[in-house]
C-alpha cells in the first residue's frame, strides 16, 4: 500500500512550503506530490524612510516598522502571504515607476531566489530519509523556476513524465487551459489532448494509474469560479459561478479511467467526486492564511483504500 501527500497551489507561501514538506513525517505519508502553482504573485515594496524606519503598503494597509524586531515579523508576514519584501527607498520608487521591465526583473529574480531557498530547504530537510518530492509547476510558474527544481536532490520535476510510485504510475502536468490572465504555461484544449495523449499512451496499467494534472476536469464540481465580465471584474458582486476546467482533461479521464486524478488551479473548488471509476480530488487552497490544504490517499493495488482531505 502507498501513501500519498498531495498539496496545490501554495503561491509562495513559506510556511505552507515547511508544512508541506513536514506533511510526510506528520500524516504518515511515503510520498509527498505537489500540484502546480508554486510561486507567488507580488513583490511588496520595503521602502527605507531613514533609520530603522520603513514604510510598508500590504493588502491597502500601511504599516511603519521601526526596529529590528518589527521589520523582521513584518518581513515573516509578507513571506508568509506568499508575497516577496523588496527592499528599496523613494528614489528607486519613483525610478520603477516609469520602468515597467525593470519592475518585472525584479519579481523575476525574487521568485526565483524563493525557489531556490525552498530546494535547499527541501534537501536540507528530507537528507537522510527516502522521502522525495514530485513537482510539476503550474501556470502560474514562469519556465525559469524549472531549472531550478531540476538542481535538487529530493525535488523531481515530473512535468510532462510518467513517474512510478510503488507499483503505481503517474503522469503529471501543472498546464492549464486558456485564462483571463494570459499566464505561463497555458494553451488551447486541442493542445492540452496532445499533451495527455503523450503522457497516457506511456501508461502500462492504466486503470491502477494516478492523474496529477493542475486544472481540474471541465464539469466536474472541482472547477467552479467567479464569473468575469470583460473587465475582470466578479459578476453578481462573485456569486455567479460557472465550470472552467479543461474539456480535454475530462474527455481523457472518462477513456483511461484511472484510479485517482489530483487537481488544484480552482483555490475554492475544494472537494471529491467521480468521473466513472476515477476519484477526482482538489484540495483547494487557503495559502494566504498560512493554511496548509491537502489529501491523504492510501492506495492499494488496482484500489483506493481511503482518502481523506486535510486542513493543517
Amino acid at each position: 500500500m502507498t501513501t500519498i501527500f498531495f498539496a496545490t497551489d501554495i503561491h509562495g507561501s513559506d510556511i505552507c512550503w515547511s508544512k508541506f514538506l513536514n506533511a510526510g513525517k506528520f500524516y504518515g505519508a511515503d510520498k509527498l506530490v505537489l500540484g502546480g502553482d508554486m510561486t507567488g504573485k507580488a513583490v511588496i515594496p520595503f521602502i527605507h524612510q531613514g533609520g530603522k524606519n520603513y514604510r510598508i503598503t500590504l493588502l491597502e494597509q500601511v504599516f511603519e516598522p521601526s526596529t529590528d524586531e518589527e521589520l523582521a515579523d513584518m518581513t515573516k508576514r509578507v513571506r508568509s502571504r506568499g508575497y516577496y519584501p523588496y527592499m528599496t527607498n523613494p528614489d528607486e520608487i519613483t525610478e520603477l515607476e516609469k520602468d515597467p521591465e525593470r519592475v518585472s526583473k525584479i519579481f523575476l529574480a525574487e521568485v526565483l531566489k524563493v525557489v531556490q531557498q525552498w530546494m535547499d530547504l527541501a534537501d536540507k530537510k528530507l537528507d537522510g530519509t527516502d522521502m522525495q518530492v514530485y513537482c510539476s509547476p503550474g501556470n502560474d510558474d514562469m519556465d525559469e523556476v524549472d531549472d531550478i527544481i531540476r538542481s535538487s536532490k529530493r525535488v523531481l520535476l515530473v512535468e510532462g513524465k510518467v513517474s512510478s510510485l510503488d507499483g503505481h504510475e503517474m503522469i503529471a502536468s501543472g498546464w492549464s487551459n486558456i485564462t483571463p490572465w494570459a499566464t505561463h504555461r497555458e494553451e488551447d484544449e486541442d493542445q492540452l489532448a496532445v499533451r495527455y495523449e503523450a503522457m497516457t499512451r506511456q501508461l502500462k496499467d492504466p486503470h491502477n494509474s494516478i492523474f496529477n494534472i493542475h486544472v481540474p476536469p471541465y464539469k466536474s464540481g472541482l472547477d467552479e469560479a467567479p464569473e468575469l465580465d470583460k473587465d475582470l471584474r466578479p459578476v453578481l458582486a462573485g456569486n455567479s459561478m460557472i465550470p472552467v476546467g479543461s474539456k480535454a482533461l475530462r474527455t481523457a479521464i472518462e477513456r483511461i479511467q484511472p484510479l485517482i486524478s489530483l487537481h488544484g488551479h480552482i483555490h475554492e473548488g475544494r472537494g471529491a467526486t467521480r468521473i466513472g471509476k476515477t476519484l477526482c480530488i482538489n484540495p483547494g487552497s487557503m495559502y494566504e492564511q498560512g493554511t496548509l490544504l491537502g489529501a491523504i490517499v492510501k492506495l492499494g493495488k488496482n484500489k483506493i483504500e481511503n482518502y481523506v482531505l486535510t486542513t493543517g
